[in-house]
C-alpha cells in the first residue's frame, strides 16, 4: 500500500469508527448492547443461577472492548450505563469525558472480577468455547501486565508489576484446579476441543450449509496451492532466524553444543521449528497424503539467467518457507481445505505462564521467572544442556530475562497474533525510549522482509540450467542432477543452495 491510514481498505475498522444513524458492528454498538442487557437483565424474574452465568459473560466482554480500546489509545470515555438517544438540544448529559488510563484500568479489572464471582470454572463439554472464571482471571493478568509495560509504565513503577505477578499467578491456579494446564503435545494441541491449553477459544465447525457454516480459513490460507491450498501465508526469514537450536541456544552462539549452517538452517533446531514451518524437503502430512513431502527448489532456465525462474511448485509463495503451525494432518484436500473446524485459542494456559514469568522478572523474582520460561521450554521438548534450557546467559539479569521472555513469546505464539502487542506494550519499533537499548534488540523500524531463494546446483557447484527438473528421475531412467527420492540405502546428497 502507497500508505498506511485509517481510511486505507487495509485499515481496520473495528476502532474508532463513527456512530451513524443504522446500528452497525462496532465497539460502541457492542457496549451499548452489553450495557443495555446487564440493566435489563434483573427485571424479569429470572433465577439468579440463570442470569449470574450470563452477566458475567456480559461483563468480560464489557472489559475486553474496553481492553482493546485502552491498548491502542489509553484512557476512554466509559459508558457503564444505557444512554437515553432522544435528548433535548442542548442536552449535553450524553458527552461523556475521556477517562484516564488509570481509571480505564480500574474499570476493566473491577469488571473482570465482578465476572469471576459470576462464572463457572468449567463449562461442560457442550459449552465448550465459553467463558470462564479463569478466562476472566487470564484477562486480567493480561490487562494488568501491559499496565506494568512501559507503554503505561515509563517509571518502571514495581508496585504495578507486583500487581500484574498476583494476578496472573491467581489466573494460573484457578486454571490449574480446573483441568487446565501445558497440554503434553505441542503439535497436536489446536485439535483438542475441550482441551487443557484453550484458556480462550473461538469455536469452529467443519459445516458446509451456508448458515451454520463457520469455518476457520487458516487450514486452506497455510496449504500451499499445489495442493489446492491458499499458498498465501509468507514467513520471512527473520522468523525462521528467531527460533533457537534445539539446546535453546540462538543460531551462531559460540557456547552452544551445535553448529549452525545458514544453507541447513532446518537442522538441529527448536522443536517447535518444525511444527511452525514447512521448508524444502519436508514432510507436511495432510488427509489425502500423509508423506506430502514439501519441494520449494527452484532452478535457471538458462545459463544466462540472474535469478532461478523454474519451480517445483504450483504458484510458489513469496519466501521459499511456508506455515503449517496449527495445520491439521487428516485435513482434506478434496475441498481444498476449506472446511476446517480447528479451534482458535485466543489466550493459551502457555501465554498465563509467561505473562507470570514476565511479571515476576518485573517485581524482582528473577529466579522464578526464569523457571517459567524454562517450563514452556520443557513442554516443548528443548535440551536442557546448560541447566536452563539454554538460557543460562540471562540467569540473574533483569534485562536479560525480559529479553528472554519477550524472544520466547516471539517463538511460542508465532502467527498468534501476539508479536504486535508485544512489541507496542514495550516499544520495540525504534529506540526512542531506551527499551531496545536496555533488552539488547535491533529495531523492528528501518528493516526490510526478506525469505529464502532455494536454487539448485551441479556437482561442481555451478548452477543448474535446463527446461527438467533437476532432481526428478525422467522416463529414460536419468536424472539431470541428484534423485530427489533415492531408492532405500542410498544416500541423498544435498545439491541445494539456501
Amino acid at each position: 500500500w502507497p500508505q498506511i491510514a485509517i481510511n486505507q481498505n487495509h485499515a481496520n475498522q473495528y476502532f474508532g469508527q463513527r456512530m451513524t444513524p443504522s446500528i452497525a458492528n462496532n465497539v460502541w454498538t457492542r457496549l451499548k448492547q452489553i450495557n443495555i442487557f446487564l440493566t435489563e437483565i434483573d427485571k424479569h424474574g429470572l433465577a439468579p443461577e440463570v442470569t449470574e452465568p450470563l452477566k458475567g459473560q456480559m461483563l468480560f466482554w464489557r472489559a475486553w472492548q474496553y481492553f482493546e480500546l485502552l491498548r491502542l489509545y489509553g484512557g476512554v470515555p466509559l459508558v457503564l450505563v444505557p444512554q437515553n438517544p432522544i435528548i433535548a438540544d442542548g442536552d449535553k448529559s450524553t458527552e461523556v469525558p475521556r477517562s484516564t488510563s488509570a481509571e480505564t484500568v480500574a474499570q476493566i479489572v473491577k469488571d473482570l472480577d465482578d465476572a469471576m464471582e459470576m462464572l463457572p470454572g468449567r463449562w461442560p463439554a457442550a459449552h465448550w468455547g465459553r467463558i470462564t472464571s479463569g478466562t476472566a482471571a487470564a484477562l486480567k493478568g493480561r490487562v494488568l501486565l501491559t499496565w506494568a509495560s512501559p507503554l503505561f509504565n515509563r517509571n518502571d513503577d514495581r508496585t504495578r508489576w507486583q500487581q500484574a505477578y498476583d494476578a496472573n499467578l491467581a489466573a494460573k491456579t484457578m486454571l490449574e484446579s480446573n483441568g487446565f494446564g501445558l497440554a503434553p503435545n505441542w503439535a497436536n494441541m489446536w485439535f483438542q476441543k475441550n482441551g487443557a491449553e484453550g484458556v480462550m477459544v473461538t469455536v469452529f465447525n467443519d459445516v458446509s450449509e451456508d448458515q451454520t457454516q463457520r469455518n476457520n480459513g487458516w487450514e486452506r490460507a497455510a496449504r500451499p496451492r499445489q495442493i489446492d491450498g491458499g499458498g498465501s501465508i509468507s514467513p520471512t526469514k527473520q522468523m525462521v532466524d528467531a527460533f533457537p537450536m534445539k539446546d535453546g541456544k540462538m543460531p551462531g552462539d559460540a557456547t552452544g553444543t551445535y553448529t549452525y549452517d545458514p544453507k541447513k538452517f532446518y537442522k538441529n533446531r527448536d522443536p517447535r521449528f518444525y511444527q511452525t514451518f514447512a521448508y524444502n524437503g519436508s514432510v507436511w502430512p495432510y488427509g489425502g497424503n500423509s508423506n506430502f513431502r514439501m519441494w520449494t527448489y527452484s532452478w535457471h532456465s538458462s545459463s544466462g539467467s540472474t535469478t532461478p525462474n523454474r519451480y517445483t511448485e504450483t504458484g510458489p509463495n513469496s519466501s521459499g518457507i511456508y506455515v503449517r503451525k496449527a495445520t491439521n494432518p487428516s485435513a482434506s484436500s478434496a475441498d481444498g481445505f476449506e472446511f476446517s473446524p480447528t479451534d482458535y485459542m485466543e489466550i493459551r494456559f502457555a501465554e498465563v505462564i509467561l505473562n507470570l514469568a514476565e511479571a515476576a522478572i518485573g517485581s524482582d523474582k528473577p529466579g522464578e521467572g526464569l523457571q517459567l520460561i524454562e517450563m514452556i521450554r520443557e513442554r516443548a521438548g528443548v535440551e536442557n544442556e546448560d541447566g536452563h534450557y539454554g538460557l543460562s546467559a540471562a540467569a540473574g539479569n533483569r534485562d536479560m530475562l525480559f529479553a528472554a521472555v519477550l524472544n520466547e513469546r516471539k517463538i511460542e505464539f508465532a502467527y498468534e497474533n501476539t508479536r504486535f502487542w508485544d512489541l507496542r506494550r514495550w516499544m520495540l519499533f525504534n529506540d526512542d525510549f531506551g527499551t531496545l537499548t536496555r533488552l539488547g534488540m535491533e529495531p523492528l523500524d528501518g528493516t526490510r522482509r526478506t525469505g529464502m531463494w532455494i536454487y539448485v546446483k551441479n556437482a561442481d557447484g555451478s548452477k543448474y540450467a535446463g527446461s527438467d527438473d533437476p532432481m526428478i528421475r525422467k522416463a529414460d531412467g536419468t536424472v539431470p542432477v541428484i534423485d530427489r527420492q533415492p531408492p532405500s540405502g542410498v544416500e541423498f546428497v544435498d545439491h541445494l543452495d539456501a
